[in-house]
């Protein structure tokens, strides 16, 4: 049997270089147009994630070092594909397409613990090392390619990033070990089931993957072809959950799952014609057949997919329907609260979206939406400390920057709203767009007859410190 490499062996890639390797890959993926930050899904998301951060530290499986010097970001796309990946330095990759198919959060928390155990284990390091100095920038184009090649349905656009004669080989070398898979299942059912997930869940996932993995392979399933099912994987697992997957009691379908699931179908942009049906399936005979939980999905799905067609007549009516059939459950009312408030706000009626929201709620979907609804009423000024001090504590969320630029432009603040805009930008990675924001901000303090000192030091500072990273990035060997 194959040993894997120890932490310490000699020669290995270190945190900071492979944090650093991740970074790059991941301004690639931010300037995706598949790539969405969607506040309810990620914030759904991110509860179970953190969860399994906690519970990974706590089992020692995380450590200090990779605490303090992983970026530990999942990114979210678009794509229907039924996905999901590590990525170097601690992001990781997750397709709408996953989180529409899977049946609970506990079958989420399974995939996510198994990818966040690849790499609290350092296997993208181990393989990297293995395969020499060479290898990492390779790999981190392969990785690109790969994505890229999944989105087109065809290796067309794939095969266009890993040209060369050593992408064949790198290639092969991309898929995990067997023994790296094993180790990624065992570690990540005990941080799952650390994190008190069901192991139902975990044996619900298998199973699904299972007889995913039966299927003629139509592209849909990418997550087997870079996580092969063997017959040890299974049988290994089965042992572990000490009962049959086949036997073991299900997890229920929660209200507020199925309505995330359909916010994830309707936001992969399936088209109008399957927009259409999903409002139909609100008022079918096999509506009222089914069950509260899936009630209550089938009309999340309705109202948001007549919010994206610009049918707020029906968005509004399916939305009523929602908050009713989600009354007695306060974790799917409150999706349900929030989806009102998005109809409202797509519809131009902010102070209707206003009403629905708490604007001093510390819930990243709900502040964003008060936020909104704030500024569109020229209204800002309750909302700014509320997105400062999330942003204080939250420098990496470009969305909530966003959104606090849109509140200091309303207040007609331009100097707060271009630094603001800047922040963002470093958020994502894309210091050269920063750098024109700090440029243009320094630009005003020039030209202002009344100068805010301490908002001018925080510029400069901030400008010098982006200027290096500038550098630094232009410095950089392309991605191959």
């Amino acid at each position: 049997m194959q040993v894997l490499p120890g932490l310490g062996d000699g020669g290995e890639m270190t945190a900071s270089a492979e944090r650093h390797l991740g970074d790059q890959i991941a301004r690639e993926l931010y300037r995706d147009t598949d790539y969405i930050d969607d506040p309810v899904i990620a914030a759904y998301v991110q509860d179970i994630w953190q969860r399994l951060l906690a519970a990974a530290r706590a089992r020692g499986e995380l450590t200090p070092e990779l605490d303090e010097r992983f970026a530990w970001t999942i990114l979210l796309g678009r794509d229907r594909n039924i996905n999901a990946f590590a990525l170097p330095g601690g992001y990781l990759g997750l397709n709408l397409g996953l989180v529409a198919a899977v049946g609970s959060r506990d079958e989420l928390a399974t995939v996510l613990g198994h990818e966040l155990s690849h790499v609290t284990q350092r296997h993208i390091s181990r393989i990297m090392t293995r395969q020499g100095k060479q290898m990492p920038l390779m790999l981190a184009g392969l990785i690109l390619g790969m994505i890229a090649a999944g989105k087109s349905r065809n290796g067309d656009a794939g095969q266009a990033v890993m040209m060369g004669s050593q992408a064949l080989f790198a290639q092969n070398q991309l898929s995990f070990s067997r023994d790296m898979e094993r180790e990624a299942d065992r570690i990540g059912f005990g941080v799952m089931t650390q994190a008190g997930f069901a192991p139902q869940g975990a044996a619900a996932m298998f199973e699904k993957l299972q007889y995913a993995s039966r299927l003629n392979d139509n592209g849909s399933y990418p997550y087997l072809r870079s996580h092969p099912l063997t017959t040890e994987r299974i049988s290994d697992m089965q042992g572990r959950f000490q009962f049959r997957m086949d036997a073991a009691p299900p997890v229920p379908l929660a209200m507020d799952h199925a309505m995330i699931a359909s916010r994830a179908r309707v936001l992969t942009r399936p088209g109008v014609d399957v927009l259409r049906l999903w409002v139909e399936s609100a008022s079918s005979g096999e509506f009222a057949k089914s069950s509260p939980a899936q009630q209550a999905g089938t009309l999340y799905a309705a109202a948001l997919s007549a919010r994206e067609m610009r049918d707020y007549k029906t968005a509004r009516a399916m939305a009523e329907r929602l908050a009713a059939r989600t009354a007695d459950d306060p974790a799917a009312a409150k999706q349900a609260r929030w989806l009102g408030a998005e109809i409202e706000l797509a519809a131009g009626a902010a102070p209707k979206a206003a009403a629905l929201l708490d604007a001093r709620s510390k819930e990243r979907p709900e502040m964003l939406l008060a936020a909104e609804a704030a500024a569109a009423m020229r209204q800002p000024a309750p909302m700014v400390p509320v997105l400062r001090d999330w942003v204080a504590a939250n420098p990496r969320d470009a969305g909530a920057w966003h959104a606090l630029a849109t509140l200091y432009g309303a207040q007609n603040d331009t100097l707060r709203a271009v630094r603001a805009d800047a922040e963002a930008n470093v958020a994502i990675l894309d210091y050269p767009a920063a750098r024109d924001r700090f440029k243009a901000a320094q630009e005003i303090i020039r030209q202002s007859k009344v100068v805010d000192h301490y908002e001018a030091s925080i510029v400069d500072t901030r400008a010098r410190a982006v200027e290096v990273l500038v550098k630094e990035q232009a410095a950089e060997p392309p991605l191959k």
